[in-house]
């Protein structure tokens, strides 16, 4: 069984730092794609960061370059979410989602359609 489970969000102010964790388990996790998606509210769900676990593979959002990174921990089965200079526009509720056995490339990786497997989501809230 499929489970993603975030941690790591809170409230912090303009220009700080969050960093987001997602423990993965229940299928092959060396060989999937695993995204960072966010949602505020109003707002449709859009993808922040993305990475193909057999490669490292990276994609960000334009919206977040420079200021987030994902990144892995395979032993554990990990992925991670750096926020630094964190915005008031980043606040949203953010989630953890994985496709097994599939490897994403550019765009694809951030799109919310792709992904068959989803976390319950961490909030985000950043103020001014």
């Amino acid at each position: 069984q499929v489970q993603l489970v975030e941690s790591g969000g809170g409230s912090v102010q303009a220009g700080g730092s969050l960093r987001l964790s997602c423990a993965a388990s229940g299928f092959e996790y060396s060989r999937s794609s695993i995204g960072w998606f966010r949602q505020a509210p109003g707002k449709e769900r859009e993808g922040v960061a993305g990475v193909y676990t057999g490669n490292k593979y990276t994609v960000y959002d334009d919206s977040v370059k420079g200021r987030f990174t994902i990144s892995q921990d395979n032993a554990e089965k990990m992925v991670y979410l750096q926020m630094n200079s964190l915005r008031p526009e980043d606040t949203a509720m953010y989630y953890c989602a994985a496709q097994p056995r599939t490897y994403f490339y550019g765009s694809a990786s951030l799109r919310v359609s792709n992904y068959n497997y989803w976390g319950q989501g961490t909030q985000v809230t950043v103020s001014s």
